[in-house]
């Protein structure tokens, strides 16, 4: 007569079924986030005034040189979502443009609108400026990841 237990050692243990899922949840959270701090101006062409974002994130990959849109297609203190490509392109200032993830950092909608210098996501209504992607009004606390994109001439291409 023993007192042994009967209980079957089926699968991993609670807490490292736990500790898996934080860790692939901060590692899907910091990738998101892309790698740059690089605020503004690291991408600026000089003498044609206009800027191109230098950041890692949407946009890069198979569509790289992929025309966006013309110059004239982006409004000064505005923007435009380009959804299938993953990325927005604003333009904060005349003849300086930015480019950004459309992917929202809260919960991974994209992006809606811009104007008067924001991207607005409509799940959450997160907002972030156009001139750096940083969070202007929550709930997201994580800006937009800097997208990479060259202007040439009156055309704007992703990089």
């Amino acid at each position: 007569m023993t007192s042994a237990s009967h209980t079957p050692e089926s699968g991993p243990a609670r807490r490292t079924v736990v500790a898996a899922a934080g860790a692939a949840g901060l590692a899907a959270a910091l990738t998101a986030c892309g790698s740059g701090d690089d605020s503004s101006d690291s991408g600026n062409t000089g003498n044609s005034g206009t800027t191109g974002n230098t950041g890692a994130g949407a946009g890069s990959g198979s569509a790289a040189g992929t025309a966006l849109a013309k110059t004239s297609d982006i409004p000064e203190g505005g923007g435009k979502v380009f959804e299938a490509k993953g990325v927005v392109v604003t333009q904060p200032a005349a003849g300086t443009y930015k480019a950004f993830s459309s992917k929202c950092t809260h919960r991974g909608c994209t992006v809606g609108s811009v104007a008067d210098g924001v991207i607005v996501c409509p799940c959450h209504n997160s907002h972030f400026s156009a001139e750096d992607g940083s969070v202007k009004k929550g709930p997201a606390t994580q800006p937009l990841a800097a997208a990479k994109i060259t202007v040439s001439g009156d055309e704007i291409k992703l990089a």
